[in-house]
């Protein structure tokens, strides 16, 4: 934040209408929660003439203001995206009364001023009817070397949600009953740019995850190995597909019923994910029905193939079924060219078939058994071809 902004804001009804406008479309522009946070901060820090600003979230289980971006001039200690900032509620009176006496009791969300040299006047800078402050909020303002704040509660479905807060520093003009009225509108203003995009986010996880296991659903996979192949032809990052197919599943929902199903495939899914996890940055699928994948992009071959290994050993000795079926294809193996996501998909498909024919106690790898005279890759490759084409290698593998 720089100093110009510092100790004005801006100003008469066209500024102030202006970095209203211009908040909004910060927060338009955002497509994680974590975006909109720092949008909110930055726009009212920006509006409000202030040198420092944070948005926190009120965590009501533990009783707790956690602090999700800090932007502007920060102290020592203050980190723009904190891992764990966070003050017990109690500390701080205002918020208790907010909460627990103004909001419980229907009261409307307005901002308040706190100074550095302890509450103000009651018809200066606090609103008539604004919680009454002082405390953790003054010590901590003479702590970071500030002489003000303003502070606006987030009012997000109908809740109370968090808190805005923008500061100026020792020897700026201090906030007055103006800027705490025009905080209140700028809090409404992010409320809703939050609650928007924490919608979107809802909506995107939702698209992209099997309601059954929690995992990535095809789609995502989709998505994600098209822009894994994007970075292979750039820069040539290994990209490796694992497919597994959980055998027994239609004699368990045959004999035991689907319920007893859907619980085989959630706990599947639990081990897939508990493999995946040693693979950075893997993404673990339910594709649908029995069938799952691991997709990874950066890691060797072999650690890949070394994972698909325990997967299948975790599954053979475990309450999962019959065990599971596992075909590998890597960009890291001799497979030939992989100009798109479908030939690897049919690779690790064909390597999945091979698998479960000859009932393979661990994964079958496209392409390590005799490169591109494996049957694996000629299977893949004559399916590309057509039905007929590949029927005759699969015969083979059911033999």
């Amino acid at each position: 934040m720089t100093g110009e902004a510092v100790g004005g804001g801006e100003g008469g009804c066209d500024g102030r209408l202006r970095a209203v406008v211009a908040l909004a479309q910060s927060l338009a522009a955002a497509h994680q929660p974590r975006e909109s946070a720092r949008a909110a901060a930055y726009g009212a820090c920006r509006a409000l003439g202030g040198s420092f600003a944070a948005v926190s979230v009120w965590e009501r289980q533990r009783g707790r203001l956690r602090v999700l971006v800090n932007v502007g001039d920060l102290a020592e200690g203050e980190q723009e995206y904190p891992d764990d900032e966070s003050y017990p509620v109690h500390e701080f009176p205002e918020i208790v009364g907010f909460l627990h006496e103004r909001w419980a009791g229907g009261g409307e969300p307005e901002a308040w001023v706190e100074t550095a040299d302890g509450p103000p006047a009651e018809t200066g800078y606090r609103r008539p009817g604004a919680p009454s402050g002082g405390g953790g909020r003054v010590a901590a303002l003479r702590r970071r070397g500030r002489g003000s704040c303003v502070v606006a509660p987030l009012v997000l479905h109908g809740r109370a949600w968090g808190e805005l807060y923008v500061a100026r520093p020792r020897g700026a003009s201090v906030f007055g009953p103006d800027d705490a009225a025009f905080a209140t509108v700028l809090a409404a203003v992010a409320a809703a740019g939050l609650a928007q995009t924490e919608r979107l986010a809802e909506a995107r996880r939702l698209a992209f995850t099997d309601a059954l296991t929690g995992l990535a659903n095809r789609r995502a996979v989709d998505m994600r190995l098209d822009e894994a192949l994007e970075r292979h032809r750039v820069d040539g990052t290994v990209v490796s597909l694992v497919i597994c197919d959980l055998n027994g599943l239609k004699r368990v929902n045959d004999t035991q019923g689907h319920t007893a199903g859907d619980r085989l495939l959630e706990r599947f899914g639990s081990v897939l994910s508990l493999c995946g996890a040693i693979l950075p940055g893997a993404l673990a699928a339910r594709l649908g029905g029995d069938e799952f994948c691991l997709l990874a992009a950066g890691p060797p071959a072999d650690d890949v193939v070394r994972v698909a290994a325990e997967l299948c050993r975790r599954a053979g000795t475990s309450d999962l079924g019959e065990g599971v079926a596992v075909g590998v294809a890597s960009t890291g193996d001799p497979i030939g060219p992989v100009a798109s996501a479908r030939r690897l998909f049919r690779l690790a498909d064909a390597a999945q078939y091979r698998a479960k024919a000859a009932r393979s106690p661990g994964p079958v790898v496209a392409g390590r058994d005799g490169g591109a005279d494996d049957p694996v890759v000629r299977m893949a490759d004559a399916a590309e071809r057509g039905p007929a084409a590949a029927g005759g290698e699969r015969r083979r593998f059911r033999r």
